[in-house]
């Protein structure tokens, strides 16, 4: 029964996701094109399997596409009517769910007016382990993480959680400690981010080491700087907030 429903959802945002970029004469090889221009990989291929619903794009990619094509009010356009329980899906189900939700809530085009003294007393946020990501290149998209409960003592900012590996950040930062990232995909000098060079991930401040740019350990005695060259491929996944 879950199963068959899942499937009735999932069809019907492929379509309507279909329908949407029919509306706005867009190509599946544009919406793919603006998604990679966003940082978010994509491809013609990935577009046409999304509108078939024979899979569903992540939260940053569906909410891209929502921005490409107009849509405001999502839950008025893919669930009228309706309030989806977690409860109706499976644990993966539910993942994708509060993702969307969380992501929903951080992009000002479609959350509430939130004043200095509405903190949140209890939400749920992604908590990745860095070794856990490391290698696989799609951090974000990892199924590598567990959802965490967090009060007023994380970042309103905040949009996911890492558990830090080793002592290349100490001072600052020691080995198992969890901070929180407020998912962006820039950063400046001397700020202190996650980043995936080359498929690893990791915990560093940006900088320059030589003339080049390096992501750069606090632990500076035992660590030297990771200098990246052209040929490197570099991701920034947010900037730490705490």
């Amino acid at each position: 029964m879950c199963y068959a429903y899942r499937e009735v959802i999932y069809v019907t945002m492929g379509e309507k996701l279909r329908r949407a970029r029919k509306e706005n004469k867009i190509s599946q090889a544009q919406a793919a094109e603006h998604l990679s221009r966003q940082g978010l990989e994509a491809t013609q291929a990935a577009v046409s399997r999304w509108e078939r619903g024979d899979v569903i794009p992540n939260a940053e990619q569906f909410l891209c596409l929502c921005q490409l094509y107009g849509i405001r009010d999502v839950m008025a356009r893919f669930r009228p009517g309706h309030s989806l329980r977690g409860g109706q899906l499976n644990e993966l189900g539910q993942r994708r769910l509060a993702e969307y939700a969380r992501l929903l809530s951080l992009d000002p085009e479609f959350a509430a007016p939130v004043t200095d003294g509405d903190i949140p007393h209890l939400r749920t946020i992604p908590l990745y382990s860095l070794p856990a990501s490391a290698g696989t290149g799609q951090f974000l998209d990892s199924s590598e993480y567990e959802l965490i409960e967090v009060g007023d003592t994380a970042p309103v900012s905040a949009s996911f959680a890492v558990r830090i590996s080793g002592d290349s950040m100490l001072p600052l930062f020691a080995d198992q400690q969890i901070v929180y990232v407020r998912q962006q995909q820039t950063l400046r000098s001397g700020d202190i981010g996650i980043f995936v060079l080359n498929g690893d991930a990791y915990c560093k401040q940006l900088g320059s080491s030589g003339g080049s740019a390096a992501l750069i350990s606090l632990n500076g005695e035992k660590y030297q700087p990771i200098v990246i060259s052209e040929s490197d491929e570099l991701r920034v996944l947010g900037k730490v907030v705490s």
